[in-house]
């Protein structure tokens, strides 16, 4: 069921912090027709149903054009909701997806088997978030990580800024964004450091 939000129009401004990109990519899009918007005036307006609906189809484009390799991800969230949240964000795109409870079942996942993307929480019980992305880095150096949190401080984002995650949002959290940071990170858009405190 579509969002009542989606009816809505964001100008270029919301559009830039809704992508997570910078100006000359959202006029570069336009330009080349791949971006939808309305000229109101000198403003360009975005619906978000339109935007949503060029994320997903950007999202299949990539997987049809890739080498048949469905991106594996792992979700580590100890809070249910949050973890079945993503884990449903990602499993109606082209990925296979396995999501965990905690970092020790996320580090036995990672002994076990190769994952393209890590997702995970900061503020969990037994292990921390980045007590997790401290020992992922030890087992597969290149994985790009995705930081999704609701116990965001500066100093839990320089920290994991500083351990390489290619991203870092705040709960809650919108598919959309998600999603759009996952495809930077899987090196689908030039990646970029996404931190939002």
């Amino acid at each position: 069921m579509a969002d009542d939000q989606d009816d809505q129009f964001l100008t270029t401004d919301e559009v830039l912090g809704y992508l997570h990109v910078n100006l000359r990519t959202v006029y570069r899009l336009i330009k080349a027709g791949k971006l939808p918007a309305v000229r109101v005036g000198r403003q360009w307006r975005f619906r978000k149903a339109d935007i949503n609906a060029w994320l997903e189809q950007r999202e299949r484009t990539a997987a049809e054009n890739s080498d048949g390799h469905r991106p594996r991800v792992l979700i580590v969230d100890d809070d249910d909701v949050a973890r079945e949240l993503l884990a449903d964000a990602f499993e109606s795109g082209p990925y296979d997806v396995e999501a965990v409870p905690d970092g020790a079942a996320a580090l036995d996942r990672l002994t076990d088997g190769r994952y393209d993307l890590m997702i995970t929480d900061l503020k969990m019980s037994g292990m921390d978030g980045l007590s997790v992305i401290r020992e992922a880095r030890l087992r597969t150096t290149g994985m790009p990580i995705i930081v999704v949190t609701g116990f965001s401080t500066e100093a839990s984002a320089i920290e994991a800024i500083n351990l390489g995650v290619c991203g870092y949002l705040t709960k809650p959290f919108r598919k959309p964004r998600v999603l759009a940071a996952a495809a930077r990170a899987l090196g689908r858009q030039s990646p970029r450091v996404e931190a939002r405190v």
